[in-house]
């Protein structure tokens, strides 16, 4: 859309916004059109924010990915973990099942409910058409939106209510409220789409079965949307990562949220919509026209104007980054390897000794401010995640039994394909894994007042994180299942014979999931609790300790290499001590603070393709079935 055409019909803005996106995003365009475009003489200029941000964030991911690399060296030439995954693992990529159907939409100018044909392709985009017949000739959308960031609401009230505290009216204000459609024709299946930055989507299903098909395929692309850098063990993400934390904690914010949720030019824009949010909302919400819900619906058009922009303007700065950064990685591989040993056993002396000096301030930190709720914490979490593996395994189990059921009383080729099917498909059906999904629910409001005293408001991420991790064990398991059925059934075996076979399977498979759990349940445990808790020891120690760090980093300077930091020294000493204290609150004391230990991260389930602006290309339909209500 035209970044001008911001607002439906008479809402407006009285600044000129497509000057203002335009000085923001492309300072050095001057001409548009044969018309000079001049900067805005005002308090709020904010010429070349995105440049800006790039300019400051990316010496934060060159040091990262430099890093990364050292860590990833380490963990290839350090000793393994002496027992590895016992399942196999699924070699199926994240993906939602497609999910199609007619619905309402609230469009038009004025706005008014149409009926639409929506479609949700397994990337997580949502597609909409006038009808049917143009989605099944492949005729372009109606309109289109990639589910990043965006919540669904089911509850008419609470969508209004939103509303209404999303762009008060200023002091004294009383302009008469226009008339409402959505106040006007009451919805009583809605399913209400909603983002911080961007323009809302307001949907209406036939029914309740419908609405509730709909809202858990819609949640299920917003959380594979969300966690794509979270999900991904490749160096480039965990140092963009890593590098976002850093950059955000040298602007002053060190607690967790959910910014880090999407690609990596999704992520960069959040962040600079955040920074730009305050001023924003200052200059030009007293210039909004309209009253009420009018005016907020008016406000989340100009800031899905502004999105856009930002996006645009991240996305091409990450593009341009590309190949510095693979040459950056290339040269990193070649430096860092012939030195490792000595960058490790140099690290660990000066780590010594820096840990000598901060542990009084550091022990002082902890017994009065962490130690007494970390042990709830990390009880609410541990008890989250159990309850949600718990899930799985029933799941699991019920779902192999039905499979020899199926095998005994019913010996038709067919139905057994059919049956075989639906179980390899069980990971990636929202209805039979939301039973997993909401034992992470339940536990929403719960762990969000424990963290919140800490700074961390991530409670989103931590929530798919945990779904993430339900659907990747349980996506292995299958897998698993199905390949160790495939080799012991053979065509000599009755099939009293081939349902003895799959008990046994069964009961490897279970050994095999209960093992991997354990594995996984630390993990999660273990990387949530520092994601928690380490960024706020650090802005507690930040005044005592930082100011110390100059007097160590001789030693470290000396080895020339990006890899190794006084900061990350100093970010390992906290960790590993916050981890012994997490261990001592788990009952285990067998976890060493090493490169490696000291690094879990709370997601870290398999191999994944992470998907970037610099290397995004046309997403390719993702096989597998699709529902259609």
């Amino acid at each position: 859309m035209e970044l001008e055409h911001v607002f439906w019909g008479n809402f407006g803005v009285r600044i000129g916004i497509r000057k203002w996106l335009l000085c923001l995003f492309c300072p050095h365009l001057r001409q548009v059109g044969g018309d000079l475009i001049q900067p805005l003489h005002h308090p709020f200029v904010p010429a070349g924010q995105v440049d800006t941000l790039l300019r400051n964030f990316l010496p934060c991911y060159r040091g990262q990915l430099a890093a990364s690399v050292l860590w990833q060296i380490s963990r290839e030439l350090g000793p393994q973990e002496p027992a590895g995954c016992q399942l196999l693992h699924s070699k199926k990529l994240p993906r939602v099942r497609e999910h199609r159907g007619p619905l309402t939409q609230l469009q038009g100018h004025p706005p008014q409910w149409q009926p639409i044909f929506c479609v949700l392709r397994g990337d997580g985009r949502l597609e909409w058409f006038r009808h049917r017949e143009e989605y099944e000739n492949g005729d372009r959308p109606l309109g289109s939106v990639v589910l990043t960031g965006y919540t669904v609401l089911t509850s008419q009230s609470e969508y209004l209510h939103l509303l209404d505290t999303l762009c008060p009216e200023p002091s004294g204000h009383h302009a008469q409220e226009e008339p409402d459609p959505l106040l006007e024709m009451p919805v009583s299946f809605p399913l209400f789409l909603q983002h911080p930055f961007r323009r809302h989507l307001c949907f209406s299903a036939a029914t309740a079965e419908v609405q509730r098909a709909w809202r858990l395929a819609l949640q299920g692309g917003i959380r594979l949307r969300g966690t794509v850098l979270q999900r991904s063990q490749a160096p480039a993400a965990r140092a963009f990562l890593d590098a976002i934390r850093l950059y955000r904690q040298q602007q002053g914010h060190f607690g967790d949220d959910d910014v880090t949720l999407g690609s990596d030019a999704e992520v960069l824009t959040a962040v600079l919509m955040r920074e730009l949010l305050p001023a924003l909302r200052a200059q030009t919400l007293p210039g909004l026209r309209g009253a009420g819900r009018a005016r907020a619906w008016a406000w989340a058009k100009l800031l899905d104007a502004v999105h856009a922009a930002v996006l645009a303007g991240a996305s091409t700065g990450l593009r341009a980054f590309q190949p510095e950064k693979e040459e950056l990685l290339a040269a990193l591989e070649k430096t860092i390897r012939p030195d490792v040993d000595q960058m490790l056993k140099l690290r660990e002396r000066v780590l010594g000794r820096l840990q000598a000096n901060v542990q009084g301030p550091l022990e002082s930190c902890l017994r009065r401010k962490v130690d007494a709720q970390l042990p709830r914490v990390t009880q609410t979490l541990l008890s989250t995640v159990e309850a949600e593996l718990t899930a799985v395994q029933t799941l699991l189990t019920q779902g192999m039994d039905r499979l020899s059921r199926h095998l005994r009383g019913s010996p038709s080729s067919t139905r057994l394909r059919k049956e075989v099917y639906s179980f390899g498909e069980m990971p990636w059906d929202p209805e039979l894994m939301q039973t997993c999904y909401r034992e992470a629910e339940r536990s929403r409001g719960r762990l969000g007042q424990l963290a919140e005293p800490f700074g961390f408001f991530g409670t989103q991420s931590l929530v798919f994180g945990a779904q993430d991790l339900a659907q990747q064990l349980m996506a292995d398991a299958v897998a698993t299942f199905l390949q160790l059925a495939d080799q012991c059934l053979t065509t000599a075996l009755d099939c009293d014979q081939a349902a003895q076979q799959l008990e046994k399977v069964r009961g490897r498979v279970l050994k095999k999931f209960q093992s991997d759990s354990g594995s996984a349940r630390r993990r999660f445990i273990h990387g949530w609790l520092l994601c928690i808790f380490l960024p706020f020891v650090l802005s507690q120690l930040e005044l005592s300790c930082k100011a110390e760090l100059p007097e160590f980093e001789g030693d470290v300077l000396a080895v020339g290499s990006p890899a190794l930091t006084i900061e990350g020294i100093y970010e390992d000493v906290i960790r590993g001590v916050l981890l012994q204290r997490i261990n001592r609150a788990l009952g285990a004391s067998n976890m060493s603070c090493t490169l490696d230990g000291c690094s879990e991260l709370p997601w870290d389930q398999g191999e994944t393709d992470v998907e970037t602006e610099a290397q995004r290309g046309t997403c390719s339909r993702q096989p597998g079935s699709s529902t259609e209500v």
